[in-house]
């Protein structure tokens, strides 16, 4: 895959930078999304995201003389089946079932479906103290989506889930492919085009009303198509570059906190005290799961 430069910076320091330049983007676009979703239909804004981040990854391929190749065409095709289509698909639709914040935060269960795919299909396992770093994220997560809590939006609930489902096997198929020397911005451009024009046909059978073409509309669009879903992910593919599956996914559980906290902010959606509970253990989950990965960098250079 391509590689993103930073002069100066390890490897490591630099899926660090990556991360929290996801973290910001991904958390915030939940708002841009919902407000979005105000002007236009679930599957019609999916489709133009989509298509308009396809087209920008294509722009690039052309500018850096890159291979405008489909390499691994049924790979390519199931990672945007799954990655795009299905997967943007059902988080406008959950949007629009629940708010930004909250109901949402439910396609974070990925990192779990990604823990337990990854031992299985990649070989990669947690070892060691990883587990208390684990099991902390991911508590946390619990008492933020509150599985218990079976009135609050049940549709909702499982639109999240098969989002979730959808986002950690195309992570599983991403990784693999990564492993043949795929060129990311070609991966992106080609995943993107072939789960918009999934989308287009789902819109064909399924009716939705016509998008009003508001400047703010415009603007929220432009925003989620080229920042969240261009650059957001060029930026999830180049860490699990990096990373390994399971920890990439837990890496972002930053994401449904920044989403939580800016839906609050701007769109006045209250946080539980079992949520905020929630986002303290995931900040204290990622920062065990960064020392303990320092720790043993630290032990493999001594």
């Amino acid at each position: 895959m391509g590689m993103i430069r930073f002069p100066g910076m390890t490897p490591n320091r630099r899926a660090t930078v990556a991360l929290i330049a996801l973290t910001l983007i991904w958390g915030y676009s939940w708002v841009t999304a919902k407000m979005a979703l105000q002007y236009v239909a679930p599957l019609a804004f999916s489709v133009q995201r989509s298509s308009i981040g396809a087209a920008a990854f294509f722009a690039a391929l052309l500018i850096t003389r890159r291979s405008l190749r489909l390499q691994l065409p049924w790979h390519m095709a199931l990672i945007g089946l799954l990655q795009t289509g299905v997967f943007l698909g059902l988080q406008s639709w959950v949007l629009v079932e629940g708010g930004a914040g909250k109901t949402s935060v439910l396609i974070f269960t990925a990192p779990i479906w990604t823990l337990l795919l990854a031992w299985p299909l990649l070989g990669e396992r947690i070892r060691g103290s990883q587990w208390l770093a684990a099991a902390t994220t991911l508590t946390g997560l619990a008492l933020i989506i509150a599985p218990w809590n079976i009135e609050a939006s049940p549709l909702g609930k499982f639109l999240g889930v098969a989002a979730a489902l959808s986002w950690s096997v195309s992570t599983i198929i991403v990784k693999r492919v990564g492993q043949r020397g795929v060129d990311m911005i070609n991966l992106n451009a080609w995943q993107m085009a072939i789960g918009a024009v999934f989308l287009i046909v789902v819109t064909t059978v399924v009716p939705e009303p016509a998008t009003q073409w508001h400047g703010e509309y415009i603007g929220l669009l432009a925003f989620t198509a080229l920042i969240s879903t261009g650059i957001g992910w060029f930026l999830w593919l180049y860490i699990l570059e990096r990373l390994p599956a399971w920890e990439a996914g837990l890496s972002v559980l930053g994401i449904p906190v920044v989403a939580i906290i800016s839906s609050r902010l701007q769109l006045g959606e209250a946080a539980t005290t079992t949520e905020v509970a929630g986002m303290l253990l995931i900040g204290t989950g990622l920062a065990l799961l960064s020392l303990f990965n320092w720790h043993q960098q630290r032990r493999t250079q001594a």
